[in-house]
């Protein structure tokens, strides 16, 4: 698969396909959105929200959420926001997530059935990890959203001026919830 993704990219490329998407690293409408890396929001979420290349910073994780303060979505966010310009923040959870509900034991149960050795899980234990924490996925999208909308808010580096808004998108409409 990966290699007939690469002959589409010559082709992409000795085409000029590119040149409509040329834009500046700055966001155009200087919003960054975290959402969920879902399949089905690839092309929904920017249609039903009416935004095109260059409009805004997107960061997407497993879940759309942050669980920890200084993760890789609040350094992007820092880094939209210092050094990009950015003012305003969505938080965009979504219906039927995969990581409502997710459970730990299950996917360190998949980790050993693919040949990760009990020797690393106990190691990464060993050294810290939470691995049933880090790997649990959340109850509710509703209050996942919550929590990450005050996380980023309470964030220490985060200037007060920024707005932190929540919402959850339909997966299939695309209509899109204010959470307050």
């Amino acid at each position: 698969m990966i290699d007939e993704i690469l002959r589409h990219n010559r082709q992409f490329v000795d085409s000029r396909q590119y040149e409509q998407f040329t834009t500046s690293k700055y966001p155009d409408k200087r919003i960054a959105i975290v959402t969920c890396m879902d399949t089905r929001l690839t092309h929904l979420l920017p249609a039903a929200l009416g935004i095109k290349n260059g409009d805004v910073k997107m960061i997407k994780n497993a879940g759309g959420t942050i669980t920890n303060p200084f993760d890789s979505t609040v350094r992007s966010l820092l880094v939209a926001i210092y050094e990009l310009g950015v003012n305003e923040v969505m938080i965009i959870g979504h219906t039927g997530c995969g990581v409502q509900g997710m459970d730990s034991a299950e996917m360190l149960e998949a980790m050993r059935k693919r040949g990760i050795d009990e020797e690393h899980i106990s190691l990464m234990r060993h050294c810290g990890i939470d691995l049933d924490s880090w790997l649990h996925g959340f109850d509710c999208t509703e209050t996942a959203v919550h929590e990450t909308v005050d996380l980023i808010r309470h964030h220490p580096l985060m200037p007060h001026d920024i707005t932190v808004r929540g919402f959850i998108i339909d997966s299939l409409t695309g209509a899109l919830t204010p959470l307050e």
